[in-house]
C-alpha cells in the first residue's frame, strides 16, 4: 500500500469492503486529517460496484436491498463523523486557530470553512457534505461557535442522507444505463471516472483559492 492508493476510491472497495468504506466516510469529518480521503468519488464508485459489495450477506440479485443497506450504512457513518467533529470543535476547536501550519493541516482550510459558515449559517452543515475540504472543517467550526445542537443534528442527518443517496444511486444507475445501452462497464474504467469526479467537485474550491490569492 502507498499514499497514492489512499487517493484511489476503488482501492478501499477492493481491499477493505464496506467496513473500510464506512471508516473513510466517518474519518472525513470525524478526524481532522480526513480531508484527503476520496469522499464523493468513493460513494460514486460504491454505486458503480454495488453488485459486488455485501455479496457474502446478500444475494447479488437483491440489488435494491443492497443499495438501501449501503446508503443506510454510509449515511450513518457520515452522521457519526459530523457528530464527532462537532464534539471536537466544541471541546478543542479554539486551539486549532493557534495551531501552526503543517504539511497536512493549513489554517487556510479552517478559515475557509469559517467564512463559509458565516455566510450560510446552519445550512453549511447540509451544503458542506458536497464540498471537499469544507466538509471536514464545517462540523468543527459549528462546534467551536456552539451552534444549536438540535439544528446541527437536523442538517447533519438530512445532508448525510441526501449526500450518500445521490452519489451511490448516480453511480449505480449510470453504470447500469451504460451497460444496457452501450455495453460500457464503468467499473473497468474507474481511473478516468474518478479523475472526472474529483475535477468537478474540487474545481469550484480551487477557483476560489486562486481568486482569493490574487486579491491578496
Amino acid at each position: 500500500m502507498s499514499f497514492l492508493d489512499l487517493l484511489q476510491p476503488q482501492w478501499y472497495v477492493e481491499n477493505g469492503g464496506i467496513l473500510l468504506i464506512m471508516f473513510v466516510v466517518f474519518a472525513e469529518t470525524g478526524l481532522l486529517l480526513g480531508f484527503f480521503f476520496p469522499g464523493d468519488s468513493l460513494l460514486f464508485v460504491v454505486g458503480v460496484l454495488s453488485k459486488s459489495l455485501l455479496s457474502g450477506l446478500i444475494p447479488d440479485d437483491q440489488i435494491v436491498l443492497k443499495l438501501v443497506i449501503l446508503i443506510f450504512l454510509i449515511a450513518i457513518s457520515a452522521i457519526a463523523g459530523n457528530i464527532f467533529g462537532y464534539w471536537f470543535g466544541k471541546n478543542s476547536g479554539k486551539k486549532l486557530y493557534t495551531k501552526k501550519d503543517t504539511l497536512i493541516f493549513k489554517q487556510k482550510y479552517l478559515a475557509d470553512a469559517k467564512v463559509f459558515y458565516e455566510k450560510h449559517g446552519a445550512l453549511t452543515i447540509f451544503v458542506a457534505r458536497f464540498i471537499p475540504f469544507i466538509r471536514t472543517f464545517a462540523p468543527i467550526v459549528a462546534g467551536t461557535v456552539l451552534m444549536d445542537y438540535k439544528t446541527f443534528t437536523r442538517y447533519n442527518i438530512s445532508g448525510s442522507i441526501v449526500w450518500s443517496t445521490s452519489f451511490i444511486l448516480a453511480g449505480h444507475y449510470l453504470n447500469t444505463f451504460l451497460l444496457e445501452k452501450f455495453n460500457y462497464d464503468m467499473g473497468q474504467h474507474l481511473e478516468y471516472i474518478v479523475l472526472f469526479i474529483v475535477l468537478v467537485t474540487t474545481l469550484p474550491f480551487i477557483t476560489k483559492l486562486l481568486v482569493s490569492s490574487r486579491n491578496n
